[in-house]
């Protein structure tokens, strides 16, 4: 096998092999990113909303029943 990539012009082995690949395994690479990406949306959301409630549950917990602060 690697007698057979030396034998090649650097063309077919830096563009020609890396486009069949895409070609092949285009659609599992897009998935998986789209997998990826859609999950690290969930996390953030995630963190967001438990930080904001941490933030709104102090607020009130501290304020000792006083609306003067809200």
């Amino acid at each position: 096998m690697d007698n057979l990539l030396k034998s090649l012009p650097w063309w077919v082995k830096w563009i020609g092999i890396p486009v069949i690949a895409l070609v092949v395994f285009g659609g599992l690479v897009a998935s998986l990113i789209s997998i990826v990406v859609g999950l690290l949306f969930k996390v953030i959301v995630f963190v967001i909303l438990v930080g904001a409630l941490v933030f709104v549950v102090k607020r009130v917990t501290s304020g000792g029943g006083s609306k003067r602060d809200w």
